[in-house]
């Protein structure tokens, strides 16, 4: 089963996407087919733009999909679109997903600006069903002390080992209580960057004082200082100074040395890889600098300020020094200035600094612990549908099935809303059953245009055509063609002809109508799919987790164990039709043989029933709906089931106990619910609520475009 790894940061420069790209180059030396993904494209400090996507492609040959700007992310979050900014990212994610073993996604830093980032990044590890990766910088004294860490790659300070490990410690911490999933957390191990390279002692205290917490140090990464050091390269495109002598850009600025001394108290700042920064009247110092340069001394590169450049006749004698590659550059700011610039500049890696890329992704790579990146090759946890990947994966059937559902109620606004939102977003065509002039005249009251995949056809005019074939279908029942022409008066009838009839797919309604009048048509017309028993439903929960299903909440108010054996095979075949793998628990006010009396039997002759109809599904009862939903109780409860913990399928006994549980559940949680979706009909038919939403309707739409490919 794929597994998607969600990378997240307990604070600002945290060195989030050099670990993503290291994780990335552990697994891919496995073996392992992994991608990448940025959901999210976050501009750096300076204002420059993301990086993550860029270094990725230079050091793998990887492509992975391009992500959303912040620009429009704040605006969907400003507007409360997190469900549709989750749906766009679960569609780039998705495919990725579906063609790897391991997917690593790099979560979002926050910042002053960024506040939203860690809800966002808890949302988006129940969106794609992520385990989560916390990585952290080892502090510096200035971070024990208060001091904000401008970079993760810093040189650690000389704080004990001991406040920085209980720093840390106290930092992932909090960071994990977000990911908590269930009763288990998504929390699968935390990576530390920078970590003091001479004292070993230091990562495995950390190690210890986290597992008694309950997390995992899977890497400690080193502190390197010269994978810190940036190139001359990187000071000029940044800086912009004038050019005297290019020399070699690519050399490396270990330190920065500011000349306030003169000669020869200062030749000894004067070594290799030292950045030189003296205003450009200092005679003195440039030929001190240009002398080293040609006695062999690598330094970095000259930095003039002031804007002054050497005086001719010096620059003269000292300008052989260029020749052995010394860069000798001029800025307008003074020294000081100057300096504070330099120190300030982006530690982030440059993309075209292939050498020190690697030399980080390998560091990062190398640390990282092998028995883990082993066990991430396979896993045995079976896979929650989150809420936003169920959405997206019935828009994306829906349109595969390209199916044309009936409307009847075309003159309510929201039916009007949502046939135009299917319809541009190729989910659905819809036909609305309506007076022309109304409909068209809603439509502009609402501002909307309506699109070729929207139809409107007059009931009254339609129904003269349907009345000798519905005469003739209800026959028996002492049906005239003046009987029917009175049915007909319903626009609920008249849909349910265009669809016996072949016309359309499927028909939502219930808008504006009750249950029993939106399914009574079909029952009459249509009749129950062959090899059902009887007309049932169910609902789409979509938890702050996962997605689970229940059934009958809608239809049957005392099923028997027949009736209930068949509401929970059809349950099953609805989940399995939209993704979710079902392990279906047979809900009672009794765990097992805990109770007696004829409701426990009913339910307990359901199960059997169910096992013998369908002796590969997965199914559970009497259950209590604690012991089927929660392990721990499940384990005190009923430990051998394969279902007890883990239920994907919820059947209720009977009406009363499941439109009470999913109202209470609704309501109380605050859970979107999309449904009731019907089962057991020969054609879809899906009724409404009268309190409908438009996204609830569109959803409908699509769970009926689904059933009619079924």
């Amino acid at each position: 089963m794929s597994r998607t790894l969600l990378v997240v940061p307990t604070a600002a420069g945290a060195s989030l996407a050099r670990t993503c790209l290291g994780l990335v180059r552990a697994l891919d030396r496995r073996g392992v087919n992994v991608a990448f993904v940025k959901p999210v494209a976050q501009p750096r400090a300076d204002g420059g733009p993301d990086r993550s996507i860029a270094l990725a492609t230079a050091t793998t040959t990887l492509r992975p999909p391009d992500p959303l700007s912040t620009a429009h992310l704040e605006q969907q979050l400003g507007s409360g679109g997190l469900d549709a900014v989750l749906e766009k990212i679960v569609a780039a994610w998705q495919p990725v997903h579906d063609r790897s073993d391991v997917v690593v996604v790099e979560g979002l830093s926050p910042g002053p600006a960024k506040l939203y980032a860690g809800g966002l990044n808890q949302a988006l590890a129940k969106a794609v069903d992520a385990d989560v990766l916390l990585v952290a910088s080892w502090p510096t004294a200035g971070a024990v002390s208060g001091e904000d860490r401008a970079d993760g790659g810093a040189e650690p300070g000389p704080d004990p080992a001991g406040d920085a490990v209980k720093l840390l410690a106290e930092s992932l911490a909090i960071t994990a209580s977000g990911y908590w999933s269930g009763e288990h957390t998504r929390v699968v191990g935390c990576v530390v960057n920078g970590t003091p390279a001479g004292d070993p002692s230091a990562a495995a205290q950390l190690r210890e004082v986290l597992a008694q917490g309950g997390l995992r140090l899977i890497a400690a990464v080193p502190h390197r200082p010269e994978l810190t050091w940036l190139r001359v390269r990187d000071l000029v495109r940044e800086l912009g100074p004038r050019v005297l002598s290019e020399g070699d850009l690519s050399r490396r600025i270990k330190e920065v040395a500011v000349f306030a001394q003169g000669i020869p108290g200062g030749l000894r700042m004067l070594t290799e890889g030292r950045l030189v920064v003296v205003p450009g009247d200092r005679h003195d110092v440039v030929m001190a600098a240009c002398l080293a340069a040609l006695s062999g001394t690598r330094l970095a590169a000259l930095l003039l300020t002031a804007g002054t450049e050497p005086e001719p006749r010096v620059w003269e004698l000292t300008r052989a020094a260029c020749d052995t590659g010394l860069p000798v550059l001029v800025v307008d700011d003074n020294s000081y200035e100057t300096a504070t610039r330099v120190y300030d500049l982006d530690p982030g890696l440059p993309i075209d600094d292939l050498e020190r890329i690697e030399g980080v992704v390998n560091s990062i790579a190398d640390a990282l612990d092998a028995s883990w990146l082993e066990s991430l090759r396979s896993s045995s946890r079976s896979r929650r549908l989150s809420p936003a990947a169920f959405r997206f994966q019935l828009v994306e059937a829906a349109r595969a099935a390209d199916a044309c559902v009936v409307l009847p109620e075309g003159t309510e606004s929201r039916i009007v809303q949502a046939a135009v939102a299917c319809a541009e977003r190729g989910i659905a065509r819809s036909v609305l059953l309506g007076p022309p002039d109304q409909v068209a005249g809603l439509a502009r009251s609402l501002g909307l245009r309506l699109p070729a995949g929207v139809t409107v056809v007059d009931p009254r005019a339609a129904a003269e055509r349907y009345v000798a074939p519905l005469a003739k279908l209800r026959r028996h029942k002492g049906w005239t063609e003046e009987v029917a022409r009175d049915h007909l008066a319903d626009p609920i009838m008249v849909g349910t002809m265009m669809l016996q009839q072949g016309e359309v797919d499927g028909m939502v309604a219930g808008a504006v109508h009750t249950t029993a009048a939106t399914v009574r048509p079909a029952l009459q017309i249509l009749g129950t799919r062959p090899g059902s028993r009887l007309v049932s439903s169910v609902f789409f929960m979509c938890l702050p987790d996962e997605v689970v299903v229940y059934g009958d909440c809608a239809i049957n108010p005392r099923p028997d164990a027949e009736d209930l054996a068949d509401i929970a095979i059809q349950s099953a075949a609805s989940a399995r039709a939209l993704g979710i793998e079902p392990r279906v628990a047979m809900i009672s006010f009794s765990t097992g043989t805990s109770g007696t009396g004829s409701d426990v039997d009913k339910v307990a002759e359901a199960t059997r029933i169910v096992r013998e109809r369908e002796p590969g599904l997965a199914v559970d009862g009497p259950l209590q709906y604690d012991a089927a939903a929660i392990a721990s109780v499940a384990q005190n409860k009923r430990p051998s089931s394969a279902v007890a913990g883990r239920a994907t399928v919820f059947v209720f006994p009977d009406l009363d106990t499941g439109n009470t549980t999913y109202k209470a559940v609704q309501r109380s949680a605050q859970v979107v619910s999309i449904g009731p979706m019907l089962q057991g009909l020969a054609k879809p038919v899906n009724d409404l609520s009268r309190g409908a939403l438009v996204d609830d309707i569109v959803y409908t739409l699509a769970l009926t475009a689904i059933q009619s490919r079924a």
